[in-house]
């Protein structure tokens, strides 16, 4: 069976390494905020090409803290409007409504999977108050329309950077192309932690600092608390591990998009519809998704042939139970879209004679039924 992910394989190429590192920080007596972050903080905020990098818990926290720190700062309050992707991860609206601010659906682009941008200044009201560009499965959204929208409207632009560590919109990375980003750096992530894990980022002092405290209690020195704040703290060892696999991320974001080159030329089926980036070196693949509109008929296929696939996602946010208000809502491009997606094989670990097994199945597949 070919394994849609496995981890296990993916970091015993680091063991030395991660084991270096952990032992490096038992062996320090210090595990929470330490040396190992401040330093991966460093290393990520120059990576991504801003000012400032807060390690935060996981990468729900991290869009959690951003939107927290504009309603501390004045800049929104209850009851406001940001704009979001209706087919993007629940974790994209749920750090909206946590914060008491109400999600504004906006159907994506059907070739990008991306939020479409010229639908969105339609849904701009009064209450708008920022715009939540997701990039999804490793592609950045088409930022300057979106940067044009916010000046024009006095917008925040906050990027879901959970799936695009390393991708570039023209001549910058992800994280650097709004006014905050919120990365996670879940195990199965490009730059993945060996456990949970998360980071904001952004050029703007005030935020960056407003995070900080919201994210260690609300204290701006210990025992001196100015605001309500949470627990939400990247812990020594995760940044010392992924201190570890920041130096290795492009040369995997490459190994990646050669994969997916090799699969947008060699998968010729008429039955699936195959991603479409729009610039192949700014995609980092973190997920190659296709599109069927038998979705469980070609997974049961694939499996019968030892090729593990997933579903990212199911089930679009605006039908799940936990947003039963928003239920009736008629979201036709991001309902289909969630019924014919599946997530093929797609990272370093594929060898050449699993890449081409994938390649001959998806080929062969509703030929001979």
């Amino acid at each position: 069976m070919i394994p849609f992910l496995d981890l296990k394989l993916i970091n015993t190429q680091y063991r030395t390494e991660l084991i270096d590192a952990c032992t490096k920080v038992i062996d320090s007596g210090w595990y929470i905020h330490g040396q190992e972050c401040q330093a991966f903080e460093k290393e990520f905020a120059n990576y991504c090409g801003t000012e400032y990098c807060i390690g935060v818990a996981n990468g729900l926290d991290a869009l959690v803290l951003i939107i927290r720190a504009y309603k501390e700062m004045g800049e929104m309050c209850d009851g406001d409007e940001i704009i979001v992707p209706a087919n993007t991860y629940i974790a994209s609206i749920l750090a909206i409504s946590q914060n008491h601010l109400v999600p504004i659906l906006v159907e994506p682009d059907i070739k990008t999977y991306l939020i479409d941008p010229l639908k969105i200044e339609e849904k701009i009201t009064k209450k708008t108050k920022a715009i939540l560009a997701v990039h999804l499965y490793g592609q950045t959204c088409q930022m300057d329309i979106i940067n044009s929208i916010a000046t024009k409207y006095n917008l925040k632009v906050i990027e879901d950077s959970a799936q695009s560590h390393g991708a570039y919109f023209q001549d910058k990375r992800s994280g650097n192309l709004g006014d905050a980003s919120g990365f996670s750096f879940y195990p199965g992530k490009n730059l993945g932690a060996l456990g949970d894990g998360g980071a904001v980022t952004t050029n703007h002092k005030e935020l960056a600092q407003t995070v900080q405290y919201l994210a260690n209690y609300g204290s701006e020195k210990k025992y001196h608390n100015i605001y309500q704040g949470v627990n939400s703290r990247l812990d020594e060892i995760q940044a010392a591990m992924l201190r570890v696999k920041l130096k290795n991320i492009d040369q995997e974001n490459n190994i990646r998009q050669e994969l997916a080159l090799y699969y947008l030329q060699h998968i010729k089926n008429e039955n699936l519809i195959l991603p479409v980036p729009r610039n192949a070196k700014e995609h980092v693949w973190h997920l190659f998704v296709i599109r069927t509109e038998n979705r469980e008929h070609l997974a049961n296929f694939l499996y019968q042939n030892g090729i593990e696939t997933m579903i990212h996602y199911p089930i679009p946010p605006h039908k799940q139970q936990a947003y039963a208000t928003l239920n009736a809502m008629h979201l036709p491009l991001s309902e289909q879209i969630h019924k014919e997606v599946l997530s093929i094989p797609l990272n370093v670990s594929i060898t050449q004679a699993q890449r081409n097994e994938i390649v001959d199945a998806l080929n062969t597949y509703l030929k001979n039924n």
